[in-house]
């Protein structure tokens, strides 16, 4: 196990910012960070970070944590793997302590695909380098495509012998389990390698674990697959992967931009010639996953493909889904009996940026000029044109984008354009109404008790009618409903709650020492009990808890706390979609009478114990005014003349109080 000090350390080292920024763009906007959820389907950005807190929260969904959280949503790893992950990556050491021969096993458990696969790599590339035949076929097969040593170590390239099964013998005289090997692929379920006399590729996740190999053959005139791939496994889902996405991402951010080819050797020599933000859908078509995986880093996608015939029909397949997430396509079509290997050979780095800049095309208006081109004069042709144009178009989200194709393919076209609108607003139509139906089809399998999907994107539609008529708003998932009572005291008691996890141990009077949390505590002590909410309740006994026993309330150990419930409200608590616009600073407008909110712990403790305080007497008012309202009139003087002065003093209580806030109490 890893000691809490250990845990501490590395939680409070790793920054939000840098760990998430590694998987998804974030864009500045005001203090905090903002950028597309990872963990939803969503078009408008709602996935915040506060790099003052270090914390993450999607107003989307509902996602929040620290960066330990988000690497166990992102990757699904363990919450220890996350930290071993960040104690790695921020250079901390991590000395576990005894772990139970239970614990040690479930761990190896968690960790053995990728351990067996970590090992795989280093035995290919150990016979790529150190074998005969590993450096006369496969590493000679790679430096005649011009890759560099130090490119091939990069890409974790590798080759395996024609013997049956040299690497299952050795993988298993090394402690490895046969059943794991056949799981992973890397055995058959006969004992043999999977793969034989192949050069190897090596396929990573975002994070750089390897999760999967692909084996290129290197004998002529064989009937037997060119390129061969690892089985789909717990930890390789080949349509959420692109290959080379791992080196690519921080490139693909800093140019705003996704290029996408077919191949692995397309990857390495672009990746090699310093076009680094380059991906491979590994020779399938794109699927929403990979699509997604795009869409994290950039709305922007240019697609290389072979300027032959099946380059063409390749280039159109499938790409209407990408217009459905709203990206922006362009499409680059090499010369003929190219691929961007082989044409970066010919050309060289400069010339093959410069052609694919100035050749890349739109994808909606390369794909109107290729079919213009092919249907010519006829008629008939024409029409079946116009419903291939507008089908695409009306997948596009945005109106104002389709607005503008529309107006564009009118021209090319020759045709009026309302006519264009017209049919694509029929399409647009369709569209919300098979959503609508598939929408109300999972609902009625709640209802039966079936699970949701989780990819479910929810209803109403994102395609608002271009030109008038219907327009649905962009809606985004709905996160699920709060698990927190709520009550007429809900705000007070909030407020109480907040300022102790963000300011607690803040002093309140410096010349006495007194804390924030010792100020508040003292002044509610006798009336926990009566909170009415009873999450905000438990946040407040442990603080006294944590007093009492002279700790630290900090918001980070409420963040990490083990109750799941306390850890989420904790991060709503300290996370608010709510901030100063950025045109202040630029304007050099500041708070120059008092500080700013955040910071003020002060005056807002003392203010919202007044409001707690305030609250708390009114209800204890009413509750004894409807004493005063059920008495009769034959009841003891004594009685009624007590109820009327608790009610007096009462009321004068709240005046005070009201006074004090600056509030006026009708």
């Amino acid at each position: 196990m890893i000691p809490q000090k250990t845990v501490q350390e590395i939680i409070e080292t790793a920054k939000i910012d840098d760990v998430i920024q590694d998987y998804i763009s974030l864009k500045r906007r005001g203090v905090n960070m903002i950028g597309l959820c990872p963990f939803h389907n969503e078009k408008t950005p709602s996935f915040t970070v506060s790099p003052t807190k270090n914390i993450f929260k999607c107003f989307g969904c509902g996602m929040a944590g620290d960066s330990a959280k988000f690497l166990m949503e992102h990757e699904s790893v363990s919450y220890p793997e996350a930290l071993r992950f960040l104690a790695k990556k921020y250079g901390i050491e991590v000395q576990e302590t005894q772990v139970t021969p239970e614990m040690r096993a479930e761990q190896q458990l968690e960790d053995s695909l990728y351990i067996i696969n970590e090992y795989a790599k280093q035995y290919f590339v150990n016979t790529l380098f150190n074998t005969d035949i590993g450096k006369s076929v496969g590493l000679n097969y790679f430096k005649e495509r011009g890759y560099r040593e130090e490119t091939i170590k990069k890409f974790g390239l590798g080759f395996t012998l024609e013997t049956p099964d040299a690497f299952t013998q050795k993988a298993i005289k090394a402690g490895y389990n046969i059943e794991l090997l056949k799981k992973l692929g890397l055995a058959s379920q006969y004992g043999k390698d999977f793969f034989r006399n192949r050069v190897m590729f090596t396929i990573h996740n975002l994070s750089g674990k390897i999760i999967a190999f692909a084996g290129r053959i290197m004998v002529k005139n064989v009937k037997a697959p060119k390129y061969i791939n690892s089985p789909e496994t717990d930890i390789y889902h080949k349509s959420k992967i692109l290959y080379g996405a791992y080196f690519a991402k921080k490139s693909i951010r800093q140019n705003d931009e996704c290029i996408l080819v077919e191949g692995y050797t397309d990857v390495i020599s672009l990746h090699q010639a310093g076009i680094e933000n380059v991906v491979a859908s590994s020779g399938t078509s794109l699927t929403e996953g990979q699509i997604g995986l795009i869409k994290r880093f950039t709305p922007n996608i240019k697609i290389l493909y072979d300027g032959d015939a099946a380059g063409i029909k390749a280039a159109l397949r499938g790409l209407d889904m990408v217009l459905e997430q709203d990206m922006n396509v362009k499409v680059v079509l090499l010369p003929e009996g190219e691929d961007p290997d082989s044409y970066l050979q010919k050309v060289g780095t400069n010339s093959f940026n410069e052609y694919i800049n100035k050749e890349s095309k739109d994808f909606i208006l390369f794909k109107t000029d290729l079919l213009i081109s092919e249907v010519g004069n006829d008629p008939v042709k024409r029409a079946g044109l116009v419903k291939d144009i507008v089908m695409s178009i009306a997948k596009i989200p945005d109106p104002l984008k389709r607005s503008v194709y529309l107006k564009e393919c009118s021209r090319l076209m020759e045709m009026d354009e309302q006519v264009l609108t017209t049919e694509t607003n029929k399409f647009v139509s369709l569209l919300i109404r098979k959503k609508k139906q598939e929408w109300e089809r999972k609902q009625r399998q709640e209802r039966r008790g079936q699970p949701k999907p989780s990819d479910d994107p929810g209803f109403p539609s994102e395609y608002p009618i271009t030109g008038g008529g219907i327009s649905a708003p962009d809606y985004e998932t709905p996160s699920e409903p709060s698990k927190v009572k709520k009550t007429s005291d809900e705000f007070k008691e909030k407020d109480i709650a907040r300022i102790l996890i963000s300011g607690g141990s803040e002093l309140f009077d410096k010349d006495e020492g007194i804390s924030i949390a010792e100020f508040l505590l003292s002044n509610i002590e006798e009336i926990l009990d009566d909170f009415d909410n009873e999450i905000y309740g438990k946040i407040v006994k442990e603080c006294l808890s944590l007093l009492v026993n002279k700790q630290q309330i900090s918001s980070q150990y409420f963040i990490s706390h083990p109750n799941n419930e306390i850890s989420q409200t904790a991060i709503d608590l300290l996370h608010t979609p709510f901030e100063f616009s950025p045109g202040w600073e630029r304007r050099e407008i500041f708070l120059n009478t008092q500080k700013a909110p955040e910071l003020n712990f002060t005056e807002d403790s003392r203010s919202a114990l007044l409001r707690f305080k305030l609250n708390k007497v009114k209800k204890v008012w009413k509750k004894n005014q409807e004493r005063l309202k059920d008495l009769k009139s034959d009841d003891d003087f004594t009685k009624i003349t007590k109820i009327l002065k608790v009610q007096k003093k009462l009321s004068t209580m709240i005046e005070e109080l009201a006074k004090e806030l600056g509030t006026v109490v009708l």
